[in-house]
């Protein structure tokens, strides 16, 4: 896709001209200042899109397009989840963003014993819809019309769960003395769930990586140096991607 991609909630059953309005019409109008003749993709960010042409512009928050056939993206195979232990500040939507862009199916926030920052009550709610946010936008962005699912923050049990349910389960390790296994060597499967664990900045304690072995998980290192919580997700990802053939 190369087109603008901007979100509906739902496509309508009749064809013909639509009206793009609210936040999402500003931005088309006012931001990208978009004319009549040009090209967007409307996607309700779950797979169906469609590619449509701008029939005019108004005032600064309407535009007006044809729509086409709208069409569904086959999801992608093996799906690829990335269970992001909680970085401090905003470097979770940084992860949130990078892991998008590069074409993580699903990230699931994990409240790590090591983590510094807690997700506890109110700010939890905020920090999560921040996450959500971050990943339409950087959906959008990288012209996606499938956008990854961000879940409820898993607890270690949760995510051991997960690990065990995977067609291939792995996390990632910084020890280079203890972990000799390379995820660059892989063996990965050709469809199913690949899911992958990222520990905070404090390394993944060994009652939690304990249970993620018994559940299945094996420890990998990732290349010679230590990347932050922030970026690790993103480069195991793009290695998976490449690896899987899915970025052929």
């Amino acid at each position: 896709m190369t087109a603008p991609v901007f979100v509906v909630e739902s496509f309508p059953a009749e064809r013909g001209p639509f009206v793009l309005d609210g936040p999402e019409g500003r931005h088309a109008v006012s931001v990208k200042r978009l004319q009549a003749g040009e090209e967007v993709v409307l996607t309700d960010g779950a797979g169906r899109y469609a590619v449509c042409a701008v029939t005019a512009v108004e005032g600064k928050d309407r535009m007006v397009v044809d729509l086409a056939a709208v069409v569904e993206e086959p999801a992608p195979e093996p799906r690829i989840t990335v269970v992001q232990a909680l970085p401090k500040g905003d470097r979770g939507e940084l992860a949130v963003e990078t892991m998008t862009e590069v074409g993580v199916d699903a990230i699931v926030p994990w409240q790590a014993a090591r983590c510094i920052t807690q997700w506890k009550g109110e700010r939890g709610h905020k920090a999560l819809g921040k996450w959500r946010t971050t990943a339409r936008e950087a959906g959008k962005q990288s012209r996606r019309v499938r956008f990854p699912e961000v879940a409820d923050a898993a607890t270690t049990k949760q995510v051991a769960a997960l690990l065990a349910g995977a067609d291939f389960a792995a996390v990632l390790h910084s020890d280079f003395d203890r972990v000799s296994a390379s995820l660059a060597t892989a063996d990965l499967p050709a469809a199913g769930e690949i899911v992958l664990v990222v520990g905070p900045e404090g390394g993944i304690a060994r009652d939690e990586l304990a249970l993620f072995e018994e559940a299945g998980a094996t420890a990998y290192v990732l290349g010679p140096t230590v990347l932050r919580t922030s970026t690790a997700g993103t480069a195991a990802a793009a290695l998976l991607l490449g690896r899987t053939g899915r970025w052929s």
